[in-house]
C-alpha cells in the first residue's frame, strides 16, 4: 500500500516561490516513477513534471521554473517552482507508478492535492 500526500500550497504573489511536497506513506523503491499533475479551474489535469530511473520530465510551460526531486530517506518527493506566474494557480497532485516508463496518466496512486495560488 501506497499513499500520497501533498502539502506546502498556499497563496504566493507573482515572480515568488513555493516548494510543494509529496510524502509516500508505504514503501516505494527505485522503480518507482513519481510525477506532479496540476488542474485549474474549468481545464483538463496538465501533467507538469515526473522523475524516474530515465531522468526528469517537465512540461514546457514549466520547464526551467519548477525543479523535481527527490528525498529517500524522508520518502518524499519535493516540487519547486519559482517564478510563479498566475496561470500557475491550480490543485497540485502527485503520482506514483511501479515503472521506469509512464504513458499519460498510467499512475497507480494520486494524493489528494494541494491548492497553489499565484497573485498578480
Amino acid at each position: 500500500q501506497v499513499q500520497l500526500v501533498e502539502s506546502g500550497g498556499g497563496l504566493v504573489q507573482a515572480g515568488g516561490s513555493l516548494r510543494l511536497s509529496c510524502a509516500a506513506s508505504g514503501r516505494t523503491s527505485s522503480t518507482y516513477t513519481m510525477a506532479w499533475f496540476r488542474q485549474a479551474p474549468g481545464k483538463e489535469r496538465e501533467l507538469i513534471g515526473r522523475i524516474s530511473c530515465r531522468g526528469t520530465y517537465y512540461a514546457g510551460s514549466v520547464k526551467g521554473r519548477f525543479t523535481i526531486s527527490r528525498d529517500n530517506a524522508k520518502n518524499t518527493v519535493y516540487l519547486q517552482m519559482n517564478s510563479l506566474k498566475p496561470e500557475d494557480t491550480a490543485v497540485y497532485y502527485c503520482a506514483a507508478r511501479q515503472s521506469c516508463l509512464v504513458l499519460g496518466d498510467e499512475y497507480d496512486y494520486w494524493g489528494q492535492g494541494t491548492q497553489v495560488t499565484v497573485s498578480s
